[in-house]
């Protein structure tokens, strides 16, 4: 994109203090409180924001990672820079934080599809089952295989609409193809694709504010960026004060014995 159009797209984004507006109309849309979120539309307000090029939060994310990042589920790099691109264009960076890519939300959800959740090993699996566009609930399929489906169905479509991969079409291209997950407009195997969609969404927001433990929420920019505190075992200390208290986030894994 020529910088004029850039410089063009960043007034437009912006007010005058700073603050990306269509970053506000997705906290609102999507019913965001404190430590979780609530019902809501997610591509209502949240697919106009204006996020970084992808090249350069690859750089970021790169130059994050730690050598605990590694994919475990998805075996084909070229499906897991699809699942990045997705989780980006959901929670985009932009001047109020990180985005998904930069929070590790795509090793979170790869490290869900990895385990008994993703598995479903310990769901009740036996039959009958819908056979036409059925539910994640109601599929024959774990959904870790919904995931690799619909993560290559995403790509698919990409290829036969704008003839290139999912993870190198432009934003505006990307958001499109959600867009038609989310309404179902796109047919996938067995699952439906709305279903696959609020699936995607789903761990993608659990990926960004969830504990780091769990392989998401990469520093705890997530709860930084929500002034959220995280597993603090005690407010004993400072329950009478009358001031706001802005305390450091800290994570399970503080907690953890380590000799």
């Amino acid at each position: 994109m020529a910088d004029n159009e850039e410089n063009k797209k960043g007034k437009a984004s912006t007010n005058e203090e700073g603050v990306d507006p269509t970053r506000r109309r997705f906290i609102k849309n999507t019913g965001f409180v404190i430590g979780g979120v609530a019902g809501g539309s997610l591509l209502g307000g949240l697919f106009t924001s204006q996020g970084s090029k992808k090249d350069e939060v690859k750089e970021d994310d790169s130059a994050k990672a730690t050598p605990t990042e590694a994919r475990m589920f998805f075996e084909r790099y070229e499906d897991f820079v699809v699942l990045e691109q997705a989780t980006e264009r959901i929670l985009p960076k932009d001047d109020s934080g990180p985005g998904a890519i930069e929070l590790g939300v795509p090793y979170y959800i790869d490290k869900q599809m990895a385990g008994t959740w993703g598995i479903n090993g310990t769901d009740y699996r036996q039959g009958p089952f819908v056979t036409k566009e059925p539910t994640i609930d109601q599929s024959s399929l774990t959904r870790g295989q919904i995931m690799i489906s619909g993560i290559r169905k995403m790509n698919e479509e990409s290829k036969k609409r704008f003839d290139v991969s999912f993870d190198e079409a432009e934003e505006d291209q990307q958001i499109e193809i959600l867009t038609a997950f989310e309404s179902s407009e796109i047919k996938m195997y067995g699952a439906n694709a709305g279903s696959f969609f609020g699936l995607l969404r789903e761990l993608t927001i659990e990926g960004a504010y969830s504990d780091p433990l769990y392989g998401g929420n990469r520093d705890m920019a997530g709860w930084k960026m929500k002034e959220f505190p995280g597993a603090v075992p005690s407010y004993g200390d400072i329950i009478e004060q009358e001031e706001f208290v802005k305390k450091d986030p800290v994570s399970l894994t503080s907690y953890q014995q380590k000799s």
